[in-house]
């Protein structure tokens, strides 16, 4: 048996191929192993920050390849059809962090009622929660189009979730209002949403092609496109968080705002226009916000469970928005997933599409 897996070279990414790459026998596997068939995942501008991040922050490690080469990670679901874990049955279906691929073996470790994780050496000394595998069987609300949705975007309402608190921790800097670029993008999109709820005046900066699309969403207070950026008054305090990763549209706004601009984080990449050195820019020296160390924080200060309990009640009040504003689009089969995977990388995808795709035909 063999497994189709979509690859990009980790140097220049436009360069993308398949390769088919041979699974162990069902029948062979070691102890606790699963043969998991990966039926469908999510893509997002999101993804294309993992691999413009893959090297940095280990995204390369989770799946590998042949030298060179690098395969993204996706959220999505995956069926069980061989296990040599007593406590897992094929047939089972896991949520969870796949490659782009047909198949996975996982190596099944700290297997309870809820979920697993994967073990392989490799797949080690990265946040624990790419590790980690819900098993879904007959949970509706992994079922259908709720659970593209929960692939879609519940793990980018976690990054969302995260940064608002990390905002809300800090009292926003002292910030009056603040400013999202790439406004569009689905992480934007929830953060909004969770600032609006809190009552913090949010902008949303975004392409002039975009700005119908980001006002009908009715978080934002106000939707501003790129080139009026300036327009903006600059008397008073702002916090900016950057899902774009423009690098001269970041110091266009520290330079306008001055010494108001109290935070500036680099979250996204969605752009990728960026500059190994901007020097010295007024105001908050611009920081990446790293998830995993929120994560490790607050699970220590809430406790178990805290986290996920927190996540469940703010994307309960999210989730029921999606029908309204996102289209989902199925894609299957190795060249439909190149040319969606190109598409995004481009940025040609529209902003009210989320897309599901499956590398099997």
């Amino acid at each position: 048996m063999t497994s189709i897996n979509f690859i990009v070279a980790k140097d220049d990414l436009d360069q993308c191929k398949t390769i088919t790459t041979r699974l162990p026998d069902a029948d062979a596997l070691p102890q606790d192993v699963l043969l998991v068939r990966v039926d469908r995942f999510a893509f997002t501008a999101n993804n294309i920050t993992y691999a413009v991040l893959g090297d940095e922050l280990k995204y390369w490690q989770l799946f590998l390849e042949p030298s060179g080469f690098g395969n993204i990670p996706v959220w999505g679901f995956g069926d069980v059809i061989a296990s040599k874990h007593p406590h897992v049955a094929v047939g089972e279906r896991l949520f969870g962090y796949f490659p782009m691929a047909t198949h996975l073996v996982i190596e099944a470790t700290d297997v309870s009622k809820r979920g697993l994780r994967d073990g392989a050496a490799h797949r080690q000394g990265v946040a624990p929660v790419y590790n980690a595998y819900a098993r879904v069987s007959g949970d509706p609300a992994y079922a259908g189009r709720h659970g593209d949705y929960q692939a879609l975007l519940r793990p980018l309402f976690m990054l969302s979730f995260l940064v608002d608190d990390f905002l809300a921790e800090h009292d926003d800097f002292g910030a009056g209002a603040v400013l999202l670029s790439s406004a569009s993008s689905k992480t934007a999109f929830g953060l909004a949403h969770l600032l609006h709820r809190r009552g913090r005046k949010v902008i949303g900066l975004t392409s002039a092609g975009n700005t119908g699309f980001v006002t009908s969403l009715g978080c934002y207070d106000e939707v501003v496109s790129y080139d009026r950026v300036t327009s903006l008054p600059s008397d008073a305090p702002v916090a900016f968080v950057d899902m774009a990763g423009n690098s001269a549209l970041r110091a266009e706004l520290h330079r306008h705002f001055g010494s108001q601009m109290k935070c500036s984080l680099r979250v996204g990449l969605t752009h990728r226009a960026t500059a190994a050195d901007e020097g010295e820019l007024p105001g908050a020296k611009p920081r990446w916000f790293f998830a995993p160390d929120q994560i490790r924080r607050r699970a220590k200060e809430w406790g178990p469970g805290g986290i996920e309990q927190r996540l469940g009640a703010a994307w309960s009040g999210f989730a029921p928005l999606l029908e309204r504003c996102l289209t989902v689009v199925e894609s299957r089969g190795p060249e439909a997933v190149r040319q969606i995977y190109l598409d995004t990388l481009k940025g040609r995808i529209p902003p009210e599409q989320g897309h599901m795709l499956s590398l099997l035909g």
